[in-house]
């Protein structure tokens, strides 16, 4: 583990190569798991002051999810997540012709709607941070519906702090970032 400030990271973030390949796994993550997206506080009413300008963009399975549950949920451990359409796919989850999964609030973002590109949690993956006492942990979620994005990621020798590189900066900010670059290239020089 490393740490920079008040984060633990995984070494694994480093040492592991990754990008997503929605080709192969067609936005799988947005489907398949048991829970929403893990939400900030901030992010909450942000959801709900967007919501009226993401809704166009939703199926009806989502909207009649949202409206039923809210523009959030509290999880099992008392945290906000994105609600779910009938315990499976984010109800914010959008299908292609192809059956791809994309992201209703980023198709708003992207078409100049919103200025909210998607939860940091989404923009994250496949990075989850977990709020331990005093720290942040953050940690590289490994899971089989990637191993496309691995395999890619390898082809293309992009390790997964370099595909986050945004997302990264967006939770904790450009110097952290740039602590983060200067770890790894010690690391690289020993």
């Amino acid at each position: 583990m490393i740490q920079i400030g008040k984060t633990l990271i995984s070494e694994a973030i480093i040492d592991t190569e990754f990008t997503c390949n929605l080709s192969a796994c067609k936005g799988e993550c947005c489907v398949a798991g048991d829970a929403g997206a893990p939400l900030e506080e901030k992010e909450l009413a942000i959801l709900e002051d967007i919501y009226p300008k993401v809704k166009p963009y939703l199926r009806e399975e989502g909207i009649a999810a949202i409206e039923a549950q809210g523009t959030h949920v509290m999880s099992d451990f008392n945290e906000p997540e994105t609600p779910l359409v009938n315990g499976a796919e984010c109800a914010y989850v959008t299908f292609s012709k192809d059956g791809m999964a994309l992201c209703g609030i980023e198709k708003a973002y992207r078409d100049g709607k919103i200025d909210f590109k998607k939860p940091v949690s989404c923009e994250l993956y496949p990075i989850r941070v977990q709020k331990l006492s005093e720290l942040e942990a953050v940690n590289y979620d490994k899971w089989s519906i990637c191993d496309a994005a691995c395999s890619l990621g390898q082809e293309l020798e992009v390790p997964v702090y370099k595909f986050t590189k945004n997302a990264l900066i967006r939770k904790f900010g450009q110097d952290w970032y740039e602590a983060l670059e200067k770890v790894v290239l010690k690391l690289e020089n020993e």
